[in-house]
């Protein structure tokens, strides 16, 4: 398997970066509605908007952030173009203020985050806006679509790691993401959470992930003799030797590598791996590594790919499959059993005073919050607790919060400026693993009816009442 960190990120990075610039157009149509009618009544008052889950999907025990270097991104680059403007005068929909607004427009607001590579659950907020009304608005779609799917990959990503500890696990689902920036932000968040690298090259240039690849059917069926295949391959990569097994007799194949492995050999050329695209793979690997190590080639590592998700790695593993690595493709990108998450942005604030929606089933909690994370004497989660922030912050500075609480949202931004550069995807990767190891047992075994404490505050609880007080009195 490649495994080659490109050099020169920086520039590599910016450039790619800029390739997938959205457009400030790409929002929801009611939010310029809303805007409009904000400016015409002159609504622009301090609003506090926060970003959370309202309930986990099933199998989904716990959750992983990530997203948040893009979504800064997002903030501090929205602006309109003066083409964006004209196609927008073109529609007939808006009055010149709205122009005049989006001509001028920065982001001016503050940002509260929890950390990438942080476990969280539901109800929990995991981001927070305080800015003007409208332009707390405006970045609601976009936001929500940068987070939601960084996040959702990064979960699945992360069950993956769960389910086959210690084994190297490849992102090899680009064919089929749904679109290009899917491909690139699923190659970023699986790596963040944990997995060794991806076949995506783009991904090596945007971000220094490590790249990995061997080789596919074709390029054996192109020759008339399997053996010979391998040897052209060896040939032309004679530093990273993984040969596919599959295209017609896997054991036969292993045979045929066993048999050219001396002269490669006397070339100074090693064969690292191969790899099993089909099949019962555990039995396929029990098989091929007897004939490996018969022939001289313990060293030889066996990679698998091939539908392949979290339930058949623990299975795999249950086998004692003697497989070293994964190639986890359209489960990962797609997050096929869970393809969406309920991420929701409300409003909680606006001119100083709490606000709540009260719709069944979508209630939400008012105020600004923060969460605090409490650990057992191993430090293992032992629960979480959702709080106003202005009890928090008392908490934080008179010494009343709990003993081994922390808090996890910060601010990462202030006036629409970052506050410092985002962490690198190595230190968010640590982060990930330290999170991953601190969960409790049931929700690092997957179990699928595992959960996990999160309390409710006193305080909201009581502001919630005060402001549903309010509302029936107005």
């Amino acid at each position: 398997m490649d495994s080659t960190i490109p050099q020169s990120l920086t520039a590599a990075k910016t450039a790619a970066v800029d390739a997938f610039t959205t457009s400030p157009l790409l929002t929801d149509l009611y939010q310029l509605n809303m805007i409009q009618a904000y400016l015409d009544h002159g609504d622009a008052g301090t609003a506090v908007f926060e970003l959370f889950v309202r309930s986990l999907p099933p199998r989904r025990g716990f959750l992983l952030a990530a997203g948040l270097h893009q979504a800064l991104d997002f903030f501090e680059n929205l602006r309109f173009s003066a083409a964006d403007i004209a196609w927008l005068r073109s529609t007939g929909r808006f009055n010149k203020n709205l122009f005049d607004y989006l001509g001028d427009f920065r982001f001016t607001g503050d940002v509260h985050a929890i950390a990438e590579g942080t476990a969280f659950f539901a109800s929990e907020p995991i981001l927070r806006v305080t800015a003007p009304l409208p332009q707390a608005q405006l970045v609601e779609s976009r936001l929500i679509n940068i987070l939601h799917f960084q996040s959702l990959i990064a979960s699945k990503a992360a069950r993956c790691i769960l389910a086959a500890p210690n084994k190297l696990l490849v992102d090899f689902g680009m064919r089929r993401a749904h679109g290009a920036e899917a491909a690139l932000f699923a190659a970023r968040a699986s790596y963040l959470a944990g997995f060794a690298g991806t076949a995506t090259v783009l991904a090596g240039q945007a971000f220094g992930i490590p790249l990995y690849g061997t080789m596919a059917h074709s390029f054996i069926e192109a020759q008339d003799d399997e053996a010979k295949a391998f040897e052209i391959f060896a040939r032309a990569r004679p530093d990273n030797v993984v040969l596919l097994l599959d295209t017609y007799d896997t054991e036969a194949a292993a045979q045929k590598v066993v048999a050219l492995a001396p002269r490669l050999k006397a070339l100074g050329i090693a064969i690292r791996g191969v790899r099993l695209d089909s099949g019962d793979l555990s039995a396929l690997a029990k098989s091929v590594r007897a004939i490996l190590d018969r022939g001289g080639l313990p060293d030889v590592t066996i990679f698998a790919s091939g539908g392949l998700d979290e339930d058949r790695l623990a299975d795999l593993a249950q086998a004692h499959a003697p497989i070293d690595g994964f190639g986890i493709g359209t489960s990962l990108t797609t997050s096929s059993d869970v393809p969406a998450i309920d991420f929701v942005y409300k409003l909680q604030e606006y001119n100083d005073i709490p606000r709540r929606k009260r719709s069944e089933k979508k209630a939400t909690w008012p105020g600004r919050k923060q969460v605090w994370r409490r650990y057992d004497n191993k430090g293992v989660m032992a629960g979480d607790r959702i709080a106003l922030e202005r009890d928090s912050l008392r908490a934080a500075t008179d010494g009343s919060a709990a003993a081994g609480e922390e808090p996890l949202l910060h601010c990462v931004m202030r006036n629409g400026r970052r506050l410092m550069p985002s962490p690198s995807l190595d230190e968010i990767r640590r982060r990930a693993r330290q999170q991953l190891e601190g969960l409790p047992e049931p929700l690092r075994q997957l179990h699928a009816d595992a959960t996990y404490p999160v309390e409710v505050g006193d305080d909201l609880i009581k502001l919630a009442a005060e402001v549903d007080r309010r509302l029936r009195q107005s």
